[in-house]
């Protein structure tokens, strides 16, 4: 008989092919968390540069106030959906606070980034319509697009002259919508967002952008690329994460059509999907606050960028993009990229571990994601790591 494992033999073979001395980057344990920007990880301290902790937020004492009090409160846990008894005011004030940080009439939050995605794609797109793609989108953009009936397409990845082509071959009356992100969360490469935004004007198309690794690093107030480049006003819908630069767990969409409100009885994801624990709500809310009012993290954060990005490019690292929070190792031998991630573990340097088929290009990184949490003497150690592994695998990525 077949068994129903049978279709993951491919994984199971390219997983079994990675050999790990000491550690193993898929089941890696955080023993003690003891900072935003360190850890015990197999007995060992260790600093955490692989976390998308971007603001640092998450053991902010103002944050950790707010979940706490909401906790004693309002409990646990709401035990059930927005459209049923899972809106609480605390859900509201959410919902109101991200909009004003982004000026939109509407927000709507979701139990996790993940079903942000998922429940505005598959919504949004009908049989009739089309959805077309950056071609290196995350996975919960690919999989919101399989859960909708619309014709699937994909354009070059941050060519908006690809996407302007494919939008004018397109017949005229068809609802079109463009989706893209604002950070690249593989190699830390940012949007042509103007660009992308001219073509969907010229067009007629509707345009979402995917601010989940760009919500607090960019914008005068932390909104993302879309407010960095100045056409925040021109995207018709924003989505996010706040497991991110927000410090915990949580998706959203903000937008400011005037039928918005009406996906709450019609995207399945936000219907039957329990509601975000109170405690949870508080926490966003209060780092959302943060990142809108105060410019220290997002300055620390950049200082850390940089100083991370300009010692390995000195070291003759090929990195994947030019300097953002997210700084991306390509290293051309997958042994060599394996070896390195588990040697810089060794020294007490967490970072991620990425390989095909997850990556772009079939590339395989070292990658890094800084925090403002991080010290300058912090970047020093992750640096002197780097070089150390760099000369042990006599790896030549210039």
């Amino acid at each position: 008989m077949a068994d129903l494992f049978d279709k993951f033999e491919g994984l199971t073979n390219l997983r079994n092919s990675l050999v790990f001395e000491n550690a193993d980057p898929y089941q890696i344990v955080m023993e003690d968390v003891i900072s935003p920007t360190e850890a015990m990880i197999d007995g060992k301290h260790t600093i955490l540069a692989g976390t998308n902790n971007y603001m640092g937020l998450t053991f902010d004492q103002r944050c950790i106030d707010a979940a706490q009090n909401a906790l004693v409160a309002s409990g646990t846990g709401t035990t059930g959906s927005r459209v049923l008894n899972g809106t609480y005011s605390a859900h509201r004030e959410l919902e109101a606070t991200i909009a004003d940080l982004y000026g939109t009439a509407h927000a709507m939050v979701f139990s996790t980034g993940f079903l942000a995605n998922l429940g505005m794609i598959s919504t949004l797109a009908g049989k009739d319509d089309i959805i077309m793609i950056d071609a290196d989108s995350h996975a919960s953009i690919y999989d919101g697009c399989g859960l909708s009936d619309a014709t699937i397409t994909r354009f070059r990845h941050n060519d908006a002259a690809d996407l302007d082509k494919r939008l004018g071959r397109l017949n005229a009356g068809r609802r079109v919508l463009v989706i893209i992100e604002g950070l690249y969360s593989m190699l830390g490469d940012k949007a042509p967002l103007a660009d992308i935004v001219a073509a969907c004007k010229k067009h007629d198309a509707y345009l979402m952008v995917d601010e989940a690794h760009s919500l607090g690093p960019y914008g005068a107030n932390g909104q993302g690329v879309a407010a960095d480049e100045g056409v925040l006003d021109q995207v018709d819908f924003i989505v996010g994460t706040f497991s991110k630069s927000v410090g915990t767990v949580g998706g959203f969409c903000a937008s400011n059509h005037p039928d918005f409100e009406i996906l709450r009885l019609a995207s399945r994801p936000y219907m039957f999907s329990a509601s975000l624990p109170p405690s949870v709500v508080a926490s966003a809310t209060a780092a959302i606050k943060i990142i809108k009012d105060d410019r220290t993290p997002q300055q620390n954060l950049w200082r850390n960028a940089e100083q991370l990005h300009t010692g390995l490019t000195e070291m003759g690292y090929q990195l994947g993009a030019e300097c953002s929070p997210v700084i991306a190792v390509l290293i051309e031998d997958r042994d060599v990229a394996v070896r390195s991630w588990e040697q810089l573990l060794g020294e007490g340097i967490y970072v991620n571990l990425a390989l095909p088929p997850a990556t772009p290009q079939n590339t395989n990184l070292l990658r890094c994601s800084l925090s403002a949490a991080h010290t300058p003497d912090q970047i020093d150690k992750i640096l002197a790591a780097f070089e150390k592994v760099k000369k042990s695998n006599s790896v030549n990525q210039s």
